[in-house]
């Protein structure tokens, strides 16, 4: 039997300290409410739509990240430009921004004092308080991390495949869609995934732009305030379990086949 060297113990207990510290909290969290309190609480209607509201504008705010995300991580990956440094840079900030800074920023330029709040006003788009504004704060939150899990995908397709096809007379919009697209798509799912989990896990920014409706981070502060650790679990517990499905899925679905067979 080989033995050990001490580096190898340090990694293995470090790990274990690492490992144990993210999952204890969790472990009792999640086993903290009784099954019977679990299923009382699905019954509220709040908590089921608050639950509802966190899926369906992170997926929007996602879906928003892809189509605006998709041509700028194709430029970044493709082209070198003076300030592209700045620009990579500028597209990090709201992932080091303090999260209420975020919505005071949100805030900044929809008010009615701002050009541009000015004109949303005159169109009937309302910012604070509103499904708009939360999808919003979420789509500045969470489009960084789609944009860099994009832009990594697209630079590890040589462009000799793209140049390939654009010598045979193919349009650029063909070559991107038809070679371009089906080789990164993976990481652009990943991509959707960071953006959607971060944005589903938003609160400082959402409670100054929109408190209400509730979305159910917001809620579950509210439901602490208010009743105390005791009430506010069972609708943690929810939240987590409805974003680990939903992650699992997407994370299945971007594996490679061989190694989803393979699992």
């Amino acid at each position: 039997m080989t033995k050990r060297e001490p580096f190898f113990w340090i990694t293995v207990s470090c790990g274990i300290i690492v490992l144990a510290f993210i999952l204890l909290p969790l472990i009792e969290m999640l086993s903290a409410p009784s099954a019977v309190m679990l299923k009382e609480t699905l019954k509220d209607k709040d908590v089921v739509r608050s639950i509802w509201l966190s899926m369906y504008t992170a997926l929007a705010a996602a879906c928003i990240s892809f189509v605006f995300g998709t041509p700028l991580a194709y430029v970044l990956a493709r082209t070198n430009f003076h300030g592209k440094r700045l620009v990579e840079s500028i597209i990090d900030l709201p992932i080091v921004i303090p999260h209420p800074v975020v919505g005071i920023a949100i805030l900044s330029v929809a008010g009615k004092n701002h050009w541009l709040g000015q004109i949303m006003s005159e169109l009937g788009v309302r910012i604070m308080g509103s499904v708009t504004g939360i999808i919003t704060v979420l789509t500045f939150v969470g489009i960084p991390f789609y944009i860099n899990a994009a832009k990594d995908g697209f630079e590890g397709i040589s462009p000799r495949l793209e140049n390939v096809a654009r010598s045979l007379g193919a349009p650029m919009f063909s070559t991107f869609f038809r070679i371009t697209f089906p080789l990164a798509w993976r990481s652009m799912l990943v991509g959707l995934i960071m953006c959607c989990a971060r944005a589903i896990s938003e609160f400082g920014a959402v409670v100054i732009v929109a408190y209400h409706p509730m979305i159910a981070p917001v809620m579950i502060y509210e439901r602490f305030e208010s009743y105390g650790l005791k009430y506010s679990q069972p609708v943690a517990v929810w939240l987590v379990l409805v974003c680990l499905s939903l992650f699992l899925i997407l994370r299945i679905l971007a594996l490679p086949k061989k190694n989803r067979n393979h699992d």
